[in-house]
Formats: C-alpha cells, sequence, structure tokens
C-alpha cells in the first residue's frame, strides 16, 4: 500500500474513535507490522511491511493498534483488548494473518527435513526445528546460512553445538552389560573318572 494514502487512512481511523491528541508515523520495523507507544501517545506502522500489505491488511493494523490505545497498556491482548478491536471492526487477533507478506532475515536455517525458518540475528547458540520435534533434538538440528552462504557461528556457539553432539553420541552408544558370576552356584569337585585300573581319579 502506498505510505501516503496509509498515513491518511491511520490518521481518519484515529481521528474517529476519539485518538485527535495521539501522532502517528512510520518506522523501519521488520517483524512487526505496527506499534502503540502509550507514553509518546503515537501509533507508528513498519514503513517496510506496509509497503508489501495490501489495503485491507493495512487497516487492520491500524485498528489493531487504535484497540491497543482504547484499551490501555495494562491489557495486552487479553479479553478486554479483544472486545474492544472487534467493536471498532477488527478482527481481534493477536498476529498478523500468517498469510501476509513477511520480509526474510538474512539468517536462514534448514534442518534435516528440509524445514526452513528465518532470522535477522546471528542465531546465539544450536536450535532443532520446532516443526519435527516439539523437544529439543540432536537429529533435528538446524544449519544455518547468511545471505546463502555458510559462515562461521562464533566460538560460543561452536562450543555448545560440540558439547551436545558430544552428549547425543554417548547416549547413543550400546550399553556395556556387564553380570557378576557367583561362584557358589558351580560345582568345583573334581569330576571322578575310572582309571585303566578301574580306580578314581583326577582328569
Amino acid at each position: 500500500m502506498d505510505l501516503a494514502l496509509a498515513s491518511r487512512t491511520a490518521r481518519q481511523l484515529m481521528d474517529r474513535y476519539g485518538l485527535e491528541h495521539w501522532s502517528f508515523a512510520f518506522d523501519d520495523a521488520l517483524r512487526r507490522a505496527g506499534l502503540c507507544d502509550h507514553a509518546r501517545s503515537r501509533i507508528s506502522l513498519s514503513a517496510p511491511l506496509t509497503r508489501l500489505y495490501g489495503q485491507a491488511e493495512v487497516r487492520e493494523t491500524i485498528l489493531h493498534e487504535i484497540a491497543h490505545a482504547l484499551a490501555g497498556p495494562r491489557h495486552g491482548h487479553d479479553a478486554t483488548w479483544r472486545a474492544t478491536a472487534v467493536r471498532i471492526g477488527s478482527s481481534g487477533r493477536r498476529c498478523v494473518d500468517p498469510q501476509a507478506p513477511a520480509i526474510d532475515g538474512p539468517w536462514a536455517g534448514t534442518c534435516p527435513a528440509g524445514h526452513t525458518s528465518t532470522r535477522f540475528r546471528r542465531p546465539a547458540r544450536p536450535m532443532s526445528c520446532s516443526r519435527c520435534s516439539r523437544r529439543f533434538s540432536v537429529t533435528h538440528l538446524i544449519a544455518w546460512t547468511y545471505h546463502g552462504r555458510v559462515v562461521p557461528m562464533g566460538a560460543r556457539y561452536d562450543t555448545e553445538l560440540r558439547e551436545i553432539t558430544a552428549v547425543a553420541r554417548r547416549a547413543a552408544a550400546p550399553t556395556l552389560v556387564v553380570e557378576t558370576l557367583d561362584l557358589g552356584l558351580l560345582d568345583l569337585e573334581p569330576e571322578a573318572v575310572p582309571t585303566a585300573a578301574g580306580a578314581p581319579g583326577v582328569a
């Protein structure tokens, strides 16, 4: 959506719902569509994402933030906020529609099964794929690239990865079962065998 049109739409909706004294602005956020700043009485939209969104998505974002302003800073995304959002025409969803356009981060992660995700910051520690396993699993470790290139992940990351891998190898190693032998159960008496002359002897 054109930024000028988005700005006019935001101003009109803010005035309609009693936020005439609030200001509006654009910001450079890449992972959130909008922001309600109670301390500054300001609503802002992500300029990069607004350019990707259609009119309906931008309007939904504006109404979402207006609902935060009307509900107050203590309500977050609770029932009071949702009721306010629905009342002014928002869907009441806590998050942006998963089908909405998004901006990929420069860090791309891929698990052994091929699931991918992106990040804007270098991962600080090893992670596994949540789609493959809800719990951390070495089997589903994510491999990272930066702008499509394999790059060093850092000393701390590498150290933790080695430790995790070593623990996994030890856990997967076959267990050596050692059984104790009770000598009391053995017959240690020499077996008597006949000698050539027919008398008992020791073999």
